[in-house]
Formats: structure tokens, sequence, C-alpha cells
């Protein structure tokens, strides 16, 4: 009689950390903890170690989600994680626990756990956007992740849309992606707009000093035009951004999540995207996973990579 395995999983995020003890087919043995992310890097690896030793005798592993990209080995970050502090990328995770520790990108982990068990499952070509105050990305070809050759590959919020330099983005460079079509992307397009567009003169913004997407959201559905103007201009840039990732990755379903993106239209964007595309047809689903994802996708992949 086979015995199921079980992970540790934690997601880790710039102020809290969520974890739990969850099985290899991605089910939850323990309920959700959040607690506060630790403010240095030393006491994040000192938070991992207690928690780990509490659950020793219970679980096969230890699972991380984390941002910025990860080692091939899994073991390390290797790149910049500007909301997790300082250190944080040299932290050398084995020493943790003397069980398995298995670390990936919190995009990865999300695909994964779409294709296990969520709006991709059965689908062995997947390919998931987050949308959220930037753009995350993670894909799937043929059952296996897409990694690149450091790791580090579906950055694909860092795709530039134009070349002309409108735009400057947060990470410095100009036209990215998420500027344009993240949360922080329908907050420059509102302000942009709202100097050119007739529309704002009489919409329920008009008195706004700053639009924060939830003013934006409320006016669409409230039927403002102004709202809906900028909203639709938004929803445009992710589908100029989604139709080229199809034509490259030619997936079987592209998954919506994060934040921002249960306000994408997946029907429009659907229909569009193979109107337009030349390696229709494709669904475009919002993901069903949740906030869940980074840690049921570390659980269900950690436990598989690690040969466990």
């Amino acid at each position: 009689m086979s015995i199921t395995k079980k992970a540790l999983s934690f997601d880790i995020g710039g102020t809290k950390t969520i974890y739990a003890i969850i099985d290899e087919f991605g089910n939850f043995i323990t309920e959700k903890t959040k607690i506060p992310t630790p403010d240095s890097a030393g006491q994040i690896l000192e938070m991992f170690k207690n928690i780990s030793c509490e659950h020793a005798d219970d679980i096969d592993a230890v699972t991380i989600s984390t941002a910025g990209a990860v080692n091939i080995d899994n073991t390390k970050v290797c790149s910049s994680t500007p909301n997790l502090p300082s250190g944080y990328p040299d932290l050398n995770f084995k020493e943790i626990t003397d069980k398995k520790v298995f670390v990936e990108n919190d995009a990865n982990c999300a695909v994964w756990a779409e294709h296990a068990c969520g709006a991709a499952k059965g689908c062995k070509n997947v390919l998931m956007i987050t949308l959220g105050t930037g753009i995350g990305g993670g894909a799937i070809s043929n059952g296996k992740l897409i990694r690149g050759y450091t790791g580090a590959a579906l950055e694909v919020g860092s795709v530039k849309i134009f070349a002309d330099r409108r735009q400057k983005c947060t990470c410095g460079r100009y036209d990215c992606w998420e500027s344009y079509a993240s949360g922080t992307g329908l907050k420059n397009i509102a302000a942009a707009m709202a100097k050119t567009e007739e529309e704002f003169k009489n919409s329920l913004l008009k008195d706004n000093s700053e639009f924060s997407t939830f003013d934006i959201i409320n006016g669409v559905d409230a039927g403002d035009k102004f709202s809906l103007k900028v909203f639709n201009q938004w929803q445009d840039y992710i589908f100029t951004g989604l139709v080229g990732l199809v034509n490259i990755f030619n997936p079987e379903i592209v998954v919506i999540s994060g934040g921002m993106g249960k306000f994408a239209d997946a029907v429009q964007l659907e229909e569009k995207i193979n109107h337009e595309s030349v390696v229709t047809p494709v669904k475009i689903k919002h993901a069903r996973t949740g906030n869940d994802a980074g840690m049921i996708g570390a659980a269900i992949l950690g436990l598989r990579e690690s040969g466990l």
C-alpha cells in the first residue's frame, strides 16, 4: 500500500507568508496559517527553520513558492527580489531542515497548480499570466515546465510592446508590457486618458487627483463612460501581449490569474486571439486555484521533482 507524500509548503510574499501541509495531489492536510514576513533575510531563514522543525514528523519535504528567478537546481533564488529584505537571494535554503527542500518561482508554481488540479487540468501545453501590480508568467510544454537556461524564463511582463520609448516602466526600462496591461498599467492609462478624453469631464472620477484600480473598476460597474474607455484600452493591451505569446508558445489553453486577472474579459480575449493568431485555436480561462496556487504548485512539483 503506497503512502501519500506530504510537503510543508510556503508561499512567501513581501508582507505576509502563508503555509500549510499539502499532499502530492494538491489537497490541504492542515489549515492555512498566515504570518507577517520577517523584516530581515536572517529572520526569514529562522522562520522557515522553526516552522519546519515543528512539523518535521508529519512531512516528507519543505517546498517554497517565492518571488524571483530560481536556479536550475531549485535550491537558490538567483535574481533581485525588491519586495523582500536585502540578502534574501543569498539564503541557503538547505539549512532549513534535513528533509528535502525545494524552491521555485511563484509563477512557475502557479502554472503547475493550474495544470495539476485547476483550469488547465488535462492540458499538456499551458501558458499562464498573472496580472497584478506587475505581470508574471509561466508555461508548460508537453507536460514539462519551461524554465530556461538559468531558470529565469517567462519574464513576460518585460516584453516590449512599443519601440519608441513611450512610457517608463517601474523596472527603469521603457514600454514593458506590464506598464500597460497590469494593475499599474490600468492606472497609467487612466492618468493619460484623463488629459485627452472628453468623457473625463463628466466622469465619476473627474475629482480624483490619483486613480486606483478599484476606482476604475467601480466606474466600469457603474457604467461610467470614461472608466469603460480606460478599461477597454487596458483589455486591448492585454490582448496585444497575449496574442504574441500565443503565437510563440502555441498553448492549448491560456490561464489568467492574479488580483487584476479576474477583471479581464476571458471570452472577449479568446475570440480576438483566435481571430488574430496564426496558431489557433486556444482556450482562455480564469485560474481556479486562486491565492493558493503558489503553495499547491510548490508542493506537487517539489514532491515530484525531489524523487520522493
